[in-house]
Parts: C-alpha cells; sequence; structure tokens
C-alpha cells in the first residue's frame, strides 16, 4: 500500500480515537492531550503486564474487548503474543483495525476482528485466552457480573481491567447517563454502571481472581510529572487493575496501591 492510499484511507474515517503512526502517516486525533494519555496509559499498565511476562507475550494469547481500532491489540502483536482477538460493536473501529494491521503487515493468522456485542457473542468457540484485557469498557455497561462469568470462563490466567470509577464510598455500582450516539460510548442502553473501587475489586474477586490495583505515575521521558490528558488517573476517578489467576502479581515492576 503506498503513502497516497494510506493517506486517503486515513482520512476516509470521521473520527480516530488512537493516533498511529503508519508508515509515517499519523491518523488524524482530536486533540493532543489523547496521543499523551495514550502513551502514558501504555506505560502504565501494558508494558507492566509485558514485563510481568519477562518482557514478552511470546505464547500467549489475547483476548481485546472493545478492541476499537486495534490500538492494544497491535501492541499486544508487537509484544510477541502468537493470536490477538479483538471484539468491538462498531463496524466502523473493525474497518480501522484491519485497515492498520493491514498497512503493519501483520500475518493473517496471527489476528482477528469480530463486531459484535459482546453478551450475544459466543467467546469459547474461540478458545481460551491467557490474557483478556478489558479497557475502558467496564463504565459503558450495566451487567457487570454477566461480563466477568463471560471473561472468566475463556481466560486462564490476567485479566487487565482500566476503568473510569465512581467516587462514592463502599462497593457500590453509580448509574450514569451515557448518549449512545457517541462512537466512545454505550450501544445498548442510555445508561451505564460505574464501579467505586472496592466493587471492581469484589467483582473480579467473585470470579477468582487475585487483584493488584495500579497507582498511576504518568511521567514524560526525563522522569518529570506528565498528566496531560491524564487529569481522571491523578484525581483517583480512573484506575488499572491487574486481574490473575495463576501468575504472581508481586512481581508486577510497579507500585501497587493497598486493597
Amino acid at each position: 500500500m503506498q503513502d497516497e492510499e494510506i493517506r486517503q484511507k486515513i482520512a476516509s474515517f470521521d473520527k480516530w480515537h488512537y493516533q498511529f503512526d503508519l508508515r509515517g502517516n499519523l491518523t488524524s486525533v482530536r486533540g493532543k492531550n489523547k496521543v499523551n494519555r495514550h502513551k502514558q496509559r501504555k506505560r502504565h499498565f501494558f508494558d507492566p503486564v509485558v514485563q510481568l511476562f519477562g518482557g514478552s507475550l511470546e505464547g500467549k494469547r489475547v483476548l481485546d474487548l472493545a478492541s476499537n481500532a486495534g490500538f492494544w491489540s497491535l501492541a499486544s502483536v508487537h509484544a510477541g503474543c502468537d493470536y490477538v482477538l479483538g471484539v468491538e460493536g462498531r463496524q466502523m473501529h473493525v474497518d480501522q483495525a484491519n485497515f492498520v494491521f493491514e498497512v503493519e503487515e501483520v500475518e493473517e493468522d496471527k489476528y482477528d476482528f469480530l463486531v459484535g456485542d459482546i453478551f450475544e457473542t459466543d467467546l469459547r468457540q474461540f478458545g481460551n485466552f491467557d490474557i483478556v484485557l478489558c479497557l475502558g469498557l467496564m463504565y459503558h455497561v450495566t451487567k457487570h457480573v454477566d461480563l466477568l462469568e463471560k471473561i472468566s470462563e475463556v481466560n486462564d490466567d490476567l485479566l487487565v481491567i482500566d476503568t473510569t470509577l465512581s467516587k462514592a464510598s463502599g462497593s457500590v455500582l453509580k448509574i450514569v447517563r451515557q448518549n449512545v450516539e457517541n462512537p466512545l460510548s454505550a450501544l445498548d442502553y442510555n445508561l451505564a454502571m460505574r464501579p467505586t473501587r472496592q466493587a471492581m475489586r469484589d467483582l473480579v474477586e467473585v470470579f477468582g481472581y487475585l487483584v493488584a490495583t495500579l497507582e498511576p505515575d504518568f511521567r514524560n521521558e526525563n522522569g518529570k510529572p506528565n498528566w496531560v490528558g491524564g487529569r481522571d488517573y491523578k484525581g483517583g476517578s480512573r484506575r488499572a487493575f491487574v486481574c490473575s489467576k495463576k501468575t504472581d502479581l508481586s512481581s508486577l515492576p510497579v507500585k501497587v496501591e493497598p486493597a
């Protein structure tokens, strides 16, 4: 695929949530804050998971829920995973992901992207997964127990959750309104349930996971604090959780908040 064709294809999509560098052609993300935000998020929870497995996801199968344009799926491939399945509710995002992977020349047997309702999709038909990525999804759904049940039955080990939280006290799911027309919002209902930190821990522990809540520490390449695009993490209204059925989480190379 030539540069001009890549640029035209990038421009054919109304919106890009993630910035990709496709052979020197950048996808058009609105707002520079997002670029730094996703760079910091990757450093915050994705890179430590790769380090937890010795610096590579070789031999691992990854399930990426609400995969958007495949940003985290591509990160998994770059980290050496054997296979990644992205499940996404909107066709536009799947089209973006397939385009990105085509430009990146990822071998076709290493990935699939599927359009579908997570709750209606039988994930078992795709086999089991060593790692499940549930990033930016938990605060867009109302059926948290159902979702975790579906995840748990195909997840052999690690579950990574990154979610906006309610700051209510205790183990609570707070109802919030959402706009289903927003391509980054819920698909089914115009409301969702936002978990508190304790609710998130309680939910995953029911399904046999041990949980580590990561302490955000957003910095630039020079080691100076850099919270551009990440104020929700700094303020405590968003957290990443690494949950494990088998892997020892004490080896996580980042700070963990007390339970």
